[in-house]
C-alpha cells in the first residue's frame, strides 16, 4: 500500500490547546494567506512535528481541504480547532507571525490546512523525526511509504495508534470506501467546521438566493438538520445569508426539487411584511456548486418542502 504523508511543522502550545481539547477537526493554519497548499490529496495523512529542539511527531490528521479564511471566518468554523482559545489569541499569533496588527490588518487572512479525525499522542509515544528530516525546513516535508524513511515512518505511526486503539475506529471498512490504483486513501469524516468551510468554498463565498458576497453575513445552511441525521454533505446544504437562513430553517422559504426559490405567505400573516423575501419568490437559485455531485439532493429538498415548509 502506498500512502503520501505530509510532516508538518508546529507550535507545542498548539499541539497542547488540541490534544486537552480532543478536538474532533483541525484547523493547522498558515499565517502567510497566500500561498496554496497542494501536497495532499484528500485522505493524505498530515502529520505534526514540534520545534527544534523537540524534534519528534505528536501527532497528526486525514487532510480534507486547504482553504484561504480570514481569521474570524476559521475561529466560527473551527473554534478552538484552531488551537487557539479565543479570537483575539488566534489574531494575536498571526500578528507576531506577519508583524502584523489589527489596525493594519483587521481580519487577517490565513491558509487553513482543514484535518480530519486528528490523532494527539501522549509524549511516551512521540515519534522521533526521521533521520533525514533536516533542522532547516521551515514548514514541512513531504514522505510516502514506498521509500525507506516514509515506510519506517509510517511503521512506527501505525504502531502508536493501534497501541491508542485509534485504528480499530478509524481504518474500518465505514471509513476506506475508495481505491486509488496501489493507494487507499481514508474518507475523511466531515465535522460541523469543515461543512461550513465546504458550503462556502461550494458555492463560490455567495448566497445562493441573493449572490450576497459579504462573507461575515453569509452562513451554511443544512437542508434537513444534522440532529435530525441530516450529513454533513455539500448537496445537504445551501449558502445563505443569515436572514434567508433563518427564514430557511423556520420554515417560511424553501427551496423546490427544480431548484426554485419559494417563499410562505405566512411571513406577511405573522409580520405583516416581506416584500423583500417576496420578490425572490418563483425565482432559481443564482449561485450553485460546479461540481454536479454537489448540487442540492432533490431527496433533502423533498424533506425540506414536506416537513418544514410553512406553506
Amino acid at each position: 500500500m502506498k500512502m503520501k504523508m505530509y510532516v508538518g511543522i508546529t507550535d507545542y502550545d498548539w499541539f497542547r490547546t488540541l490534544k486537552q481539547a480532543n478536538c474532533d477537526e483541525v484547523n493547522f493554519w498558515k499565517p502567510g494567506g497566500q500561498t496554496n497548499f497542494k501536497a495532499l490529496d484528500e485522505g493524505d495523512l498530515f502529520l505534526f512535528k514540534l520545534h527544534s529542539p523537540k524534534d519528534f511527531i505528536v501527532g497528526g490528521g486525514f487532510f480534507l481541504k486547504f482553504s484561504i479564511l480570514p481569521s474570524s471566518l476559521a475561529w466560527e468554523a473551527f473554534g478552538i480547532g484552531n488551537g487557539a482559545r479565543s479570537l483575539f489569541e488566534l489574531n494575536s499569533r498571526v500578528y507576531k507571525y506577519r508583524k502584523s496588527n489589527r489596525l493594519s490588518d483587521p481580519d487577517p487572512q490565513i491558509g487553513c490546512i482543514i484535518l480530519s479525525m486528528p490523532f494527539y499522542f501522549d509524549e511516551d509515544d512521540w515519534i522521533p523525526a526521521p533521520e533525514n528530516w533536516n533542522r532547516s525546513i521551515v514548514q514541512g516535508k513531504m514522505y510516502d511509504t514506498l521509500e525507506h524513511y516514509g515506510g519506517r515512518l509510517y511503521q512506527l505511526l501505525q504502531g502508536v495508534l493501534h497501541k491508542q486503539r485509534f485504528c480499530e475506529d478509524i481504518f474500518n471498512e465505514d471509513c476506506v470506501n475508495e481505491r486509488y490504483g496501489e493507494e487507499q486513501r481514508i474518507k475523511p469524516r466531515i465535522g460541523q467546521g469543515a461543512f461550513k468551510v465546504l458550503i462556502t468554498d461550494a458555492y463560490h463565498r455567495r448566497c445562493a438566493i441573493t449572490g450576497e458576497k459579504t462573507l461575515p453575513v453569509l452562513e451554511a445552511a443544512h437542508i434537513k438538520p444534522y440532529s435530525l441525521e441530516g450529513p454533513h454533505d455539500i448537496s445537504n446544504g445551501l449558502l445563505l445569508r443569515r436572514d434567508f437562513h433563518t427564514l430557511f430553517d423556520r420554515g417560511y422559504i424553501t427551496i423546490d426539487k427544480d431548484l426554485n426559490v419559494e417563499v410562505s405567505r405566512r411571513i406577511k400573516e405573522d409580520f405583516g411584511n416581506g416584500r423583500e423575501y417576496y420578490a425572490h419568490h418563483g425565482s432559481k437559485l443564482i449561485i450553485l456548486p460546479e461540481r454536479r455531485e454537489q448540487l442540492p439532493d432533490p431527496h433533502y429538498l423533498e424533506w425540506h418542502n414536506e416537513s418544514v415548509y410553512l406553506g
